[in-house]
């Protein structure tokens, strides 16, 4: 039975976006007993609804509301309203992600010991380790039902990625093969095994890629504890003399301003909506934004090192056909400064569908360069870069002087490239045109960064309160009921695809407010 909980109920849990991070808590604390309202901006989609179709899907699914950018990052200029290619939808972007799910290293827990300071970088300890998270990931592992690890076989490789293995055992990389991915290689949890139909960016219409939009969601639901109010768009959470929350106000989906009364707010709403939120919930108390003395809301905006290599071969690859993202090098993950930069990057395979490669290969350019490489589509095989960026103090989320639908004020993503990303990036396209020509490419040419899908940072966990927004449980410094639940907590990005890191540590957080709530404490 579906919950229906009161306006006014304010023993409610209320969960802002129902992602990686707060779908899975919305069911964790569902599964507990504790009473939860999510609210999702978006719609409910679910696999007979997705789309095998790029342009037609992108329209179903992402997010379009209005967003400015400023800073010299490349997206900026390609795509200044779309800094990032999100999903507005219950489930979030886990409809959109390609399954990666990969822990990070153990080094990468502590960036700032591990790096030294690195100038002009922000870098920070989180304050906890690979240690305490390692029993989360595996609760994650799971639920995701990720391959290659526990007994769970890996998936096979398609064409792209036999291009892609060949080319790194050529150059001497040892760590190759078809990834850890949240997508079933054989049944698992009541989903099927994936049948190689591609479109894995669109939604997996046979379900089985995990996504918190047919797993944990219809799962916490059926314990009635939870209910998901979709077109439900926040636009800020009140509070009360003594600086506690006390609920959000949202635009229900017919535009009429509601309010949820809560004893704990969790905001879940990705790295651009979570502090866009809390700037926006600004009142006498918090003139800053809510939870912000440390002026640390919107700042370290992490999106990884990104960027493509594609190559031509004189036979055809048909990269589409297969898992999207199944293979992973993942030698160049270490940290060895003797390479020029900090940090490390995975390299994995990527195949977009033509009407994409049109809009991405190498945005504004046109002529016989561009033209040939598309007639040789089929020939064609491709990989990503993911690399750790540096956190930077004025890659921040501000708001803008545009409004939206509602009149609220949008976020601005500003952006500039540390040195340290330039160079790791330029390494990255080096090796992926090496690994390709390795192979016999006829031609391999580096692509820059699409608009992000990894957003990272803008309310990092820190140990001391001047230096970020919330604990290590994710609780804000300020405010003792008000949790941020994505990656917007993430202190450092590490070269890891970073949602296995947000379900971990949704897990463990359900855990704690769980705990929290019996004792009183909140």
């Amino acid at each position: 039975m579906v919950a229906k909980f009161d306006l006014n109920d304010d023993s409610v849990v209320v969960i802002i976006g129902t992602g990686a991070g707060g779908g899975v808590l919305a069911n964790e604390l569902a599964q507990k007993g504790v009473k939860v309202v999510a609210l999702e901006a978006g719609g409910r989609y679910l696999p007979e609804d997705y789309i095998n179709d790029e342009w037609e899907s992108f329209t179903q699914l992402a997010w379009l509301d209005a967003r400015t950018t400023s800073g010299s990052w490349r997206v900026a200029k390609d795509f200044g309203g779309l800094p990032a290619w999100i999903v507005k939808a219950v489930g979030g972007t886990t409809t959109h992600w390609a399954g990666a799910s990969i822990r990070f290293q153990d080094h990468e827990w502590k960036a700032l010991t591990t790096y030294g300071a690195v100038e002009g970088a922000s870098l920070l300890d989180w304050p906890i380790d690979a240690a305490e998270m390692a029993p989360w990931y595996e609760k994650a592992e799971t639920k995701l039902g990720v391959t290659r690890t526990g007994d769970r076989a890996g998936l096979p490789g398609n064409n792209n990625y036999k291009v892609f293995e060949k080319g790194a055992q050529a150059l001497g990389y040892k760590e190759v093969h078809t990834g850890r991915m949240a997508i079933n290689s054989t049944d698992y949890d009541g989903r099927m095994a994936c049948q190689q139909t591609g479109f894995c960016f669109q939604g997996c219409k046979w379900g089985a890629k995990w996504s918190a939009a047919y797993t944990d969601i219809p799962a916490g639901e059926a314990t009635g504890n939870l209910e998901v109010r979709e077109r439900a768009h926040v636009a800020r959470i009140l509070h009360n003399d003594e600086g506690k929350a006390t609920g959000v106000e949202y635009f229900d989906k017919d535009g009429n301003l509601q309010f949820q009364a809560a004893r704990i707010v969790c905001v879940a709403g990705n790295s651009f909506e979570s502090p866009r939120l809390l700037l926006n919930s600004a009142s006498s108390m918090f003139p800053n934004g809510l939870a912000n003395s440390s002026d640390q809301v919107g700042r370290n905006y992490m999106r990884h090192t990104t960027g493509s290599v594609y190559a031509i071969f004189d036979k055809p690859v048909r990269m589409w056909r297969g898992t999207t993202m199944a293979g992973i090098i993942q030698d160049e993950s270490r940290h060895d400064p003797s390479r020029g930069f900090v940090g490390g990057y995975e390299l994995e395979t990527l195949a977009l569908g033509l009407p994409f490669m049109a809009a991405f290969l190498n945005p504004g350019a046109w002529g016989r360069g561009f033209t040939t490489a598309l007639d040789h589509y089929e020939n064609m095989a491709g990989m990503w870069i993911v690399g750790e960026d540096m956190p930077q103090a004025t890659n921040r989320v501000t708001l803008s002087d545009a409004t939206d639908q509602y009149g609220l004020k949008v976020a601005n993503v500003h952006f500039d490239d540390h040195p340290n990303d330039v160079a790791m990036r330029n390494h990255a396209f080096k090796q992926g045109v090496a690994i390709y020509e390795a192979v016999g490419a006829t031609r391999a040419f580096p692509t820059p960064p699409y608009p992000s899908t990894h957003n990272l940072g803008t309310n990092r966990m820190s140990e001391k309160p001047e230096d970020g927004v919330v604990n290590k449980w994710g609780q804000t410094h300020d405010v003792a009921n008000l949790f941020i639940s994505d990656g917007s907590q993430f202190t450092t990005g590490a070269a890891e695809n970073p949602t296995l890191t947000i379900v971990a540590l949704a897990i463990r957080q359900a855990d704690h407010i769980a705990r929290e709530m019996s004792a009183g404490n909140i």
